[in-house]
């Protein structure tokens, strides 16, 4: 049992003359030399301001990602250049998001390729809080980050991963109803013409995967959380697109244990109207009390993969049930997935338009788990990029902001994906400031990162394997109890 619950922790040896990021200012060169063609306006090819505006955005810390600090860093471009450059400048955010779609793609299938996991791909709202009514998309809405209504712009995003490795690659900024309705206000704030029309969030994350499709991304699943599970009008279209997906639903939701026939009524001896529409010869259940219904043996107990704080493990129910949303001619048969959490008990429903058959237990809640990974890039892209912390109203200057911070979040997945091995604890973070230092700072700096980086990584080791200690004493303590 011992060796099961060092598994993880064997894995994190600190080697005693680990290689350093070397080469550094020539890896950024040729990440960014990627989008070169992206940045010519007319005669003249903005490049190199790219290249500064996004080494200013891991430069700068946690709220304080602005074009004000980035010049004060910069002894060539001032504020008035940065503003130009996002907010004037005409050059493609579309054709850097591209790019940056498809070599994220090929970076996360790579890594298929090497440790067998799925690539998936999860589509996900993030709210950007911000005070006024001219920045573009802006409106009291809700805001997921505080957990309440305030006013703020939200944007759908696309996020592909694979095991630890994630990164966003693509992004819908929600222009809400009262927008829609303004077109002198879509105007000022520079809303093109085919984009001032109302779409709902899960409309606009069908436009992510279409777009995603179209950029030659490969992915083997789509997740995403119950507003996207719920909308019969995503689903049916990712069934017309054979795409696969396992995508949450509510509690409330309703489903047919056996197929409905579904007819029009006839019509009643007296007065009234005939019925027009289709009604179902049985009666749904809502999930929850389904779940309630079921038994022990109706539940499969799996591990889904190894964390820092142990193995994170579940109790799966698998069932083929019916949805009808009230509206299709027929209900679809979708593959019902039940998990509840072995520590926290928190119960997730999930609909998946697979059979029963086609996956293990294991596989669907892994499948289901990998929604966490889009919530750690928007982590990662806001706390060391500065994904909200623009300072721009126009819709140019957000999406040229935006574009920016994917093609630096994919730059510092690749040096994590490129140093795993000689630190196998390396983070988003450690991999922003290895970058600054090498890129900025003086070698005494450049030690002293290293140094507490290392130290760093010592005390989590600590705590990983203080976890798996617990964990293997607990199922010990279990099976001597059982015997």
């Amino acid at each position: 049992m011992m060796e099961e619950s060092q598994s993880l922790t064997d894995k994190k040896i600190f080697a005693k003359n680990p290689k350093r990021f070397d080469n550094e200012c020539f890896i950024f060169n040729e990440h960014f030399k990627l989008y070169i063609d992206s940045f010519w306006v007319y005669r003249r090819n903005n490049f190199e301001m790219a290249k500064a505006y996004a080494s200013g955005l891991m430069r700068c810390e946690k709220n304080h990602t602005n074009m004000e600090r980035m010049s004060e860093f910069d002894d060539k471009n001032d504020y008035h250049r940065y503003y130009h450059f996002l907010s004037e400048s005409q050059w493609s955010w579309s054709e850097v998001n591209r790019i940056t779609a498809l070599n994220a793609s090929l970076m996360l299938n790579d890594q298929k390729s090497k440790n067998g996991l799925p690539v998936c791909f999860i589509i996900d709202e993030s709210s950007h809080l911000k005070k006024g009514r001219d920045s573009v998309g802006v409106s009291r809405q809700y805001a997921g980050q505080i957990g309440k209504v305030d006013n703020c712009q939200v944007a759908v995003y696309g996020s592909l991963c694979n095991d630890i490795h994630n990164t966003l690659i693509s992004t819908r900024l929600f222009l809400p109803q009262e927008w829609a309705s303004d077109k002198q206000r879509m105007k000022n704030a520079g809303v093109p013409e085919e984009y001032r029309i109302f779409k709902t969030k899960p409309q606009l994350a069908l436009d992510i995967i279409d777009e995603a499709l179209k950029n030659g991304v490969c992915f083997d699943c789509i997740g995403g959380d119950g507003l996207y599970g719920h909308n019969s009008e995503l689903t049916r279209a990712l069934d017309k697109r054979k795409l696969f997906y396992v995508l949450d639903v509510h509690k409330d939701e309703h489903v047919y244990l056996t197929k409905p026939e579904l007819s029009v009524p006839a019509k009643k001896e007296g007065r009234g109207r005939c019925s027009t529409k289709l009604k179902p010869d049985i009666s749904p259940i809502s999930l929850e009390k389904y779940r309630l219904g079921l038994n022990a043996l109706d539940w499969q107990q799996v591990k889904v993969r190894k964390t820092a704080k142990g193995t994170k493990a579940m109790d799966v129910h698998l069932a083929e049930v019916w949805h009808w949303d009230g509206v299709e001619q027929a209900a679809c048969r979708r593959t019902l997935m039940i998990t509840v959490d072995a520590k926290s008990k928190r119960v997730k429903y999930s609909f998946s338009n697979r059979t029963v058959e086609e996956h293990t237990a294991e596989e669907y809640a892994r499948f289901q788990c990998n929604r966490y990974w889009v919530e750690r890039s928007f982590d990662d892209a806001k706390n060391e990029l500065g994904l909200s912390g623009y300072q721009v109203r126009n819709w140019t200057a957000w999406q040229h902001h935006i574009a920016l911070v994917m093609a630096a979040t994919l730059y510092l997945m690749k040096r994590r994906i490129d140093n795993i091995d000689s630190y196998p604890l390396l983070s988003i973070r450690d991999a922003r400031i290895l970058t600054v230092v090498h890129l900025f700072c003086d070698e005494q700096t450049v030690q002293r990162a290293y140094q507490n980086m290392h130290n760093r990584h010592k005390a989590r080791k600590r705590d990983i394997d203080r976890c798996y200690r617990k964990e293997a004493e607990c199922h010990s303590d279990q099976t001597n109890f059982k015997v």
